[in-house]
């Protein structure tokens, strides 16, 4: 049940209104209670509370909240990544966390202030899995900022349900009467809803490897600039400042870095040699195919990952229209264009669903609709995401979807190819949708697959166990466990050159 210490990358990883007395203090700050007290400095477990609350009370994400405030905190190393691994560990395996408490707090979680709560559920996860904390001193450190926060009650009851856990901690196993979506909910903290989805979806033994994997550490990978560098030579470089590395499996673009610290902070970031991205989104550039001097629409393309890759596969040489619906985001491309020494891209901000207004018909070789989606393949990056989704929500979504590519599809030429991706792996939102679209126009086909991608109709090797990829089918899903990258769909369409 234990497992060590894992930090997580900070690049992209994840509430209500509570009574005057109950929010949370900002990080590094003291609580109040009756005056002033002596400013404390903060530690990683005050600074993963700090998180926690805020996302459970405010909805806020966890990645970007975290990032804010580590930098406030001043943490850095060991202790950054303990802060880091609390808090993600603590929501990927909240309402595991939450069934065991439950036995333990009388009058219930619920009725627990955020901050109690989070503080007994961040403790609990310390003790309960992972093996390098002695459990005495995960409890110390929870009963001395109860006391620092709250009163001598709060920080008694803190101590009496953390000790009980210690004396219980080998009795605390699952029923073994659970039905299979409850069973695999709760032994690898997912909502039964979503498991039960994905039981129909996938089976039972498919939907429990992608909760299992969805509560791991995310690896940090990286695409090279291909206009500025190769990839043999760039892991030549990392190799000779001491990082341990591998070529992607995934992607010919890519590397994953087994150690060596946050990538956004190196020179070769800083230069322009590489990117941060995972494995699968490096996909969908391969997807699209762009060539020199074509013209090429991103109709959703913050913060420009992609639209940036198309920009290196092209050889600074055509046009690729690059259009987020922030003003704040469509800077972030132009950044990553100018970071990268990429003249051809040029960023706008619209409504993805108004660009036939501004673009006349057939205007575009190539057009990536990488669309708003209920990122369900992302999960190991946003923990929180599986407890805010509903399935209101990928209703929703999907009609967004197929309104989008309704609009984005007329501004395709001829024998172009239309590249739709989501970063989900949610059916109704991936093939199906393609399907729909295909019953919808006639104008358009399946575009002829990639000879490349015949990688990914073989078997691929996990932990000694051989997973079967497919694809042959409508687009390119791959799940969580099959590369241990993102899940991600991609359909790559063409029109008709007749049409």
């Amino acid at each position: 049940m234990s497992r060590k210490q894992e930090s997580r990358p900070g690049d992209g990883v994840r509430g209500r209104q509570g009574s005057a007395g109950n929010a949370a203090p900002k990080a590094g700050q003291q609580g109040v209670k009756g005056g002033s007290r002596r400013q404390h400095k903060a530690s990683a477990r005050d600074t993963a509370l700090h998180v926690l609350t805020e996302v459970e009370q405010e909805g806020a994400y966890s990645n970007l909240l975290l990032n804010s405030a580590l930098q406030k905190s001043g943490l850095t190393g060991a202790e950054a990544g303990l802060a880091t691994e609390l808090v993600y560990g603590t929501i990927s395996r909240r309402n595991t966390i939450d069934y065991y408490l439950e036995q333990f707090v009388a009058k219930g979680m619920a009725k627990l202030q955020p901050w109690v709560r989070n503080l007994l559920r961040l403790s609990f996860y310390q003790i309960f899995y992972l093996d390098r904390i002695p459990p005495h001193a995960a409890v110390n450190e929870a009963v001395n900022i109860a006391k620092r926060r709250g009163h001598q009650g709060i920080s008694g009851m803190v101590n009496g349900v953390l000790r009980n856990v210690l004396r219980r901690k080998d009795e605390l196993k699952l029923p073994k009467d659970l039905s299979p979506a409850r069973r695999i909910a709760l032994e690898h903290s997912h909502p039964e809803w979503l498991v039960s989805r994905w039981i129909e979806q996938y089976g039972e033994k498919t939907a429990e490897e992608i909760c299992r994997v969805n509560n791991e550490s995310p690896p940090v990978s990286v695409r090279i600039n291909g206009t500025r560098i190769t990839r043999d030579e760039l892991m030549q470089k990392m190799e000779e400042q001491g990082l341990k590395v591998a070529a992607s499996r995934v992607s010919p673009d890519g590397i994953i870095v087994l150690s060596g610290g946050n990538m956004a902070l190196t020179g070769w970031y800083r230069d322009g040699l590489l990117s941060i991205q995972d494995e699968s989104s490096m996909l969908v550039a391969e997807a699209v195919a762009p060539e020199a001097g074509m013209s090429v629409l991103d109709c959703c393309a913050a913060p420009g990952g992609k639209t940036c890759h198309m920009a290196e596969r092209m050889k600074g040489e055509g046009q690729i229209i690059a259009n987020d619906i922030h003003p704040h985001k469509a800077k972030l491309i132009e950044d990553q264009a100018a970071r990268l020494q990429l003249g051809n891209v040029q960023a706008l901000s619209g409504d993805a669903l108004e660009l036939d207004k501004h673009f006349a018909p057939e205007s575009f070789d190539r057009i990536l609709l990488d669309a708003p989606c209920s990122g369900l393949g992302v999960i190991r990056r946003k923990p929180d995401l599986k407890w805010v989704k509903t399935p209101e929500d990928i209703t929703e979504i999907t009609k967004m979807q197929r309104n989008l590519l309704d609009r984005a599809s007329t501004l395709l030429k001829p024998g172009g190819v239309l590249v739709y991706s989501t970063c989900t792996i949610e059916p109704s939102e991936n093939e199906e949708m393609v399907k729909q679209f295909l019953d919808r126009h006639t104008e358009f086909e399946l575009a002829p697959k990639l000879p490349e991608w015949q990688r990914f109709s073989q078997k691929v090797s996990r932990e000694n166990e051989e997973i079967e990829i497919n694809a042959e089918t409508i687009g390119l899903q791959i799940l969580p466990q099959h590369y241990h990258s993102d899940g991600f769909y991609i359909a790559r369409l063409t029109k008709r050159a007749n049409a």
